[in-house]
């Protein structure tokens, strides 16, 4: 069975918020790509919607946009990229990536907010501060 630690940002707010997704739920975003929309109902975010910004899989090998479907890959890197920065100009490296596609062999995933729902995240998630009830 599929599971996936999923970090979705909120651009509006700042804030970072680590969810879970297991089983029926982490279905939704497997065959999904870097850019794609997914339902934010699958972690606890009913009535948001969701992009798949990046994500890593359980050897930390970052996903990569410009490597289709869900193979490793070594790319040769020249310029600052997810999963490279280069410490001197001119500098280039082979890195091992994954591809764009979210499988089970993918650990984390990144995703943000881009549709707001009528309810507020914190409320969702049950992360109301005490002093808001003051």
């Amino acid at each position: 069975m599929a599971s996936f630690t999923v970090v979705v940002g909120d651009p509006d707010s700042g804030s970072s918020y680590q969810l879970e997704a297991e089983e029926q739920d982490a279905n939704r975003f497997i065959g999904k790509s870097i850019g794609e929309e997914v339902d934010g109902g699958a972690v606890g975010l009913d009535g948001y919607t969701l992009e798949i910004t990046g994500g890593s899989d359980n050897a930390g090998r970052p996903l990569n946009r410009e490597v289709a479907g869900t193979s490793l890959k070594e790319v040769l890197m020249n310029e600052r990229q997810t999963g490279y920065k280069p410490s001197r100009d001119g500098e280039r490296r082979r890195i091992t990536v994954r591809g764009r596609e979210v499988s089970d062999a993918v650990a984390q995933i990144n995703a943000s907010i881009v549709e707001q729902g009528s309810t507020d995240v914190d409320e969702l998630l049950g992360n109301a501060d005490a002093e808001d009830d003051e």
